[in-house]
């Protein structure tokens, strides 16, 4: 693909791409139903499985209730029907085979519409992959500086490649991303920590690059408004640790009989993720995103104590081990 400097690049070319916001090509239609490709292609050439619409180059094109009765028939075919028979059937039809427990599939997740910003990175996604099925590319220019003139078609994330990341490119992503209404992924290769703070406590998702397809597809995925967060951390409700450091050391100094040394593993592992739920509640915040950040973090670090606690716990009682107990632990 060739791109000039300031000129958007629609990538409607690439096989990965949708022809409209309802129109899905084999591959994207595949995934999101949940079926292998060469299922699908199977599926048309045997079955003639959907009355699809064709691109003017003569590709299938799904809508999005092709791709939702595709992922019912995947849905019945698990539970042992055979597709010759239901690709006869009609939507309702179908939907009456599923067992009574059974809900009708959901719709399928649509792939994130993105627009790219950064020659490197646009020409990387050009060559395609099937990573690329989750992405709808709506757009792209080949630098920063070249963004103000970008056009997309409803972009819900951009995704930003810089090699040195300095604060004169904090205005013009806020300035991009309030222009576009979409949050931001930044790769990045040299930057400086405050720079990636002030990104990060904008609501950017920044990440060290050039990441591989996979992973940037997670981070569009991550970065789409009404992307699946964590837990509120503040609903959580954590119990005090059940041993304190000393408690701890004296287990993992235990002399064992028993060939493995896990009792000593899962001690030095609590120690550990004690010390860091301490030190992420005592950690400075310069910002509130600072805060949630810290309180998340302690968060994580204390149910996954709670579960190495319990995981100890049936290890002693399995092996016959006496736990000391800290005074007033519970």
């Amino acid at each position: 693909m060739t791109l000039q400097a300031g000129t958007d690049t629609a990538l409607a070319a690439t096989d990965h791409g949708a022809a409209s916001s309802n129109d899905y090509r084999t591959g994207t239609a595949a995934r999101l139903a949940g079926l292998p490709v060469e299922t699908l292609r199977v599926w048309e050439r045997r079955y003639n499985i959907s009355e699809t619409a064709r691109s003017a180059r003569g590709q299938r094109l799904y809508s999005d209730a092709q791709v939702r009765r595709l992922s019912l028939i995947k849905q019945l075919v698990d539970e042992g029907h055979a597709v010759g028979s239901l690709a006869r059937l009609e939507d309702e039809q179908l939907r009456t085979l599923l067992p009574a427990a059974t809900p009708a599939a959901p719709a399928p997740a649509r792939p994130v519409k993105v627009a790219l910003i950064g020659d490197a990175l646009v020409r990387r996604l050009a060559g395609g992959g099937r990573e690329l099925f989750a992405l709808d590319i709506v757009g792209a220019c080949a630098s920063l500086e070249a963004a103000g003139r970008l056009r997309t078609s409803g972009a819900e994330v951009l995704l930003i490649e810089l090699a040195e990341l300095s604060d004169a490119a904090l205005a013009p992503i806020a300035a991009l991303r309030a222009q576009l209404g979409a949050a931001a992924v930044v790769l990045y290769r040299f930057g400086a920590s405050a720079t990636l703070a002030r990104l990060r406590a904008d609501g950017c998702i920044v990440a060290h690059g050039p990441a591989d397809l996979s992973q940037l597809v997670l981070l569009c995925e991550s970065a789409r408004p009404g992307a699946p967060q964590f837990a509120d951390a503040a609903s959580i409700a954590l119990a005090p640790p059940r041993f304190d450091d000393a408690s701890l050391a004296a287990l993992a100094s235990m002399p064992s009989d028993l060939i493995c040394e896990c009792p000593r593993h899962l001690a030095e592992l609590l120690m550990m993720l004690n010390s860091f739920e301490r030190y992420s509640g005592e950690c400075a915040n310069r910002t509130p995103a600072d805060a949630v950040v810290h309180r998340d973090l302690g968060v994580a670090a204390g149910q996954a104590r709670m579960l190495l606690e319990a995981a100890l716990e049936r290890l002693a009682r399995a092996e016959g081990l006496a736990l000391p107990v800290a005074d007033g632990a519970a």
